[in-house]
């Protein structure tokens, strides 16, 4: 009855800490709330029937306890040191390891429950073990492929090669085929439990089929999409051990990042189908302005003056921002600015940075005010009556080619209309194309000025101009 009155608490504490995970203003508040929801369900599983049974046992190391408290010890040191030590950059790459390792955790507690009692599961208890052992193990491959595209430790632009399609639609059978193997009566236990190995490894190499054609624009739907995937291993994970905090949590954790993939999928205008099927990147498009053209860059000095007249500023922060660590310094030139009689608006695309939610925790962090954070619905309309429009590292998100060129691979994807500002600063680190691969139209506009160079140092450089 405790246990059961220390599940519903967690439960209800994973709920609040949701609900206020959804405003900057209350999401510390709700992380902490959460944390101590998953504090009570793990302390609670100590007291369950069968471990209470292990711990009266005088070798603690024979019955897995022991092994329990020192992968708790561990984690909590390696989860403490890399939450202090990882930086902003790294967070999307971060969220990518911590999906995979859930779906392992869940892949491991199904693989060790059978490997437990190969013949005494029923054909429910079987389904539930297949079924986490495949989206677990997919969700492992899934992001560690994902956390490899991030860190750009290989290329973010999808791969896609012919009869990709084909493999992964024989690889989805496989898995059904060698699932029925070992849910079906009467198979013998041995051969179940070869099965269950097979089944393993078909798994991670679809999670990486699953991904490869993935790209790099696509990264926080994809993130937002494999951590919906864990959710639903962890359920069918408590499923498994009748754990209720399990299948609650995993069950929260599921239908939020579902949730989440779809209102990133409708800010992309697409679909989940062209999402996963699309190969997203994997066309590169050139510049419409033809070939010789070269964008007109500019100094701080130079961008000075026009910010110095403008009556209206809006910044759209991007992956550069997070990369150079400028959001302080984005603040500081935002407060000179508004101190000139500007008004400044900051406008955050739902796909921008490399996971959901990327841009807004970094203007949080710097204590950016909540009121000054516009949507692209929000700041579109009065984009044309921005005297400065100041783009810190974003592409996809700005790029006029999703309205005007029908061959772009971003073509029908709703933008921040940064062009219909009356002056354009791009800030960039280089004349690349960006982490998708792809060009950048308003780079060539004439109202578009770039400013080239770490973004920390340049949105220093312009602060500096109005002390002077």
């Amino acid at each position: 009855m405790v246990i059961n009155i220390a599940y519903i608490i967690a439960c209800v504490l994973f709920i609040m800490g949701i609900k206020k995970l959804t405003k900057p203003q209350t999401a510390r508040q709700g992380n902490l709330i959460s944390a101590i929801g998953m504090l009570i369900a793990a302390a609670a599983v100590f007291f369950e029937n069968d471990v209470v049974q292990s711990r009266s046992s005088a070798d603690w190391a024979q019955n897995g306890i022991l092994w329990c408290f020192v992968g708790i010890a561990a984690g909590a040191v390696i989860g403490l040191i890399w939450s202090k030590k990882v930086k902003m950059t790294g967070m999307p790459e971060l969220v990518a390891l911590y999906n995979g390792f859930g779906g392992l955790a869940s892949a491991l507690v199904a693989f060790s429950q059978f490997h437990n009692n190969p013949g005494g599961h029923d054909i429910i208890g079987l389904t539930a073990i297949c079924v986490t052992i495949f989206i677990g193990a997919m969700a492992f491959s899934g992001s560690m492929l994902a956390w490899g595209k991030l860190s750009e430790k290989i290329t973010g632009r999808a791969i896609v090669f012919r009869g990709q399609k084909l493999i992964n639609l024989i690889l989805f059978l496989a898995v059904a085929a060698v699932s029925v193997c070992i849910i079906l009566p009467g198979v013998e236990a041995s051969v179940k439990a070869s099965a269950i190995l097979i089944l393993s490894a078909i798994s991670l190499v679809f999670g990486l089929a699953f991904v490869l054609p993935i790209g790099g624009g696509d990264m926080p739907v994809i993130i937002s999409l494999i951590n919906s995937i864990t959710g639903v291993a962890v359920a069918a994970a408590g499923f498994i051990i009748s754990n209720t905090a399990l299948i609650v949590s995993g069950a929260l954790v599921g239908a939020s990042g579902v949730v989440l993939t779809l209102i990133m999928c409708k800010a992309m205008n697409r679909s989940i189908a062209n999402l996963l099927f699309g190969g997203f990147g994997a066309v590169q498009t050139s510049s419409k302005q033809g070939p010789g053209s070269e964008p007109k860059s500019v100094s701080a000095e130079d961008a000075y003056p026009v910010l110095e007249a403008a009556g209206s500023v809006v910044f759209i922060p991007g992956y550069g921002m997070a990369v150079a660590q400028a959001q302080h310094v984005v603040k500081e030139l935002a407060e000179k600015l508004m101190a000139n009689g500007a008004e400044v608006s900051f406008a955050v695309h739902p796909v921008a940075g490399r996971m959901p939610g990327h841009m807004n925790v970094l203007l949080a962090e710097a204590d950016i005010p909540y009121e000054q954070l516009k949507t692209m619905e929000e700041m579109n309309p009065v984009m044309p009556v921005q005297d400065a429009a100041i783009i810190i590292g974003a592409n996809d998100v700005v790029n006029p080619a999703a309205e005007t060129d029908t061959s772009s691979p971003i073509y029908g994807m709703p933008i921040i209309k940064a062009y219909e500002a009356r002056t354009v600063f791009v800030l960039k680190r280089g004349k690349g194309r960006g982490f998708s691969g792809i060009e950048n139209e308003l780079f060539y506009m004439p109202n578009t000025l770039m400013l080239y160079g770490d973004a920390k140092a340049t949105i220093s450089a312009l602060s500096g101009q109005f002390a002077e």
